[in-house]
């Protein structure tokens, strides 16, 4: 049987009888203390769950207390003549496992054991159903443009004709019935604009 521990940030693996430096631990050197497990494997059953590893308890003993190897840590900046060399040692606590108990936890069966289920048994799942085509909508019938009426000419009175003419200005009357302010064409009763409508 050997289980995994957690202590001080770090994970160990661990049997009855291993001696293990860990971070310092508030205890006097012979006392007894529990270190927290995260994993337990007692032949082909293991407990890898927190719900599985709840009752399991690693006891250790508190052998002694140390100071680690020493760190050197050295600050330089060039060109500007600073220099600084320090050093640290991380105070450890040295202890034996005396024990590994699950607590009374139900084993869970390894991996290995756990029958694979045939693919006969698992329910086929059903078919995916074809999309169903949106019908197409059926195109919008273009209506003709509406053709734009034709005017018909205005008929000029024969007297405003004849006025209009003696006086050299366009005989022909707008759409508001006020008459042409332009001038006749030589030889034409009508003004350049009028003329094309009225002689062609």
């Amino acid at each position: 049987m050997y289980a995994v521990v957690n202590s001080g940030g770090k994970q160990a693996k661990v049997e009855a009888g291993t001696v293990l430096a860990v971070e310092r631990l508030k205890a006097d050197v012979g006392a007894t203390v529990e270190l927290p497990v995260i994993f337990v494997a007692d032949g082909d059953a293991i407990f890898a769950t927190p719900a599985d590893v709840a009752g399991a308890v690693v006891t250790a003993e508190v052998l002694e207390h140390f100071k680690g190897e020493k760190q050197i840590v050295f600050k330089f900046k060039k060109r500007k003549g600073y220099k600084r060399t320090t050093g640290h040692r991380q105070t450890l606590t040295s202890v034996r496992i005396i024990d590994i108990t699950l607590g009374g936890v139900a084993p869970k069966p390894a991996k290995s054991e756990k029958a694979a289920r045939p693919k006969a048994d698992q329910p086929e799942k059903p078919a995916k159903t074809e999309k169903v085509a949106k019908a197409e909508k059926p195109a919008k019938a273009v209506e003709p443009a509406a053709e734009a009426p034709i005017e018909a000419p205005v008929e000029v009175p024969v007297a405003v004709a004849e006025i209009a003419g003696s006086s050299g200005m366009c005989a022909a009357t707008k759409s508001d019935g006020s008459p042409c302010a332009n001038k006749a064409k030589p030889g034409s009763q009508y003004c350049g604009v009028h003329a094309k409508k009225f002689e062609g």
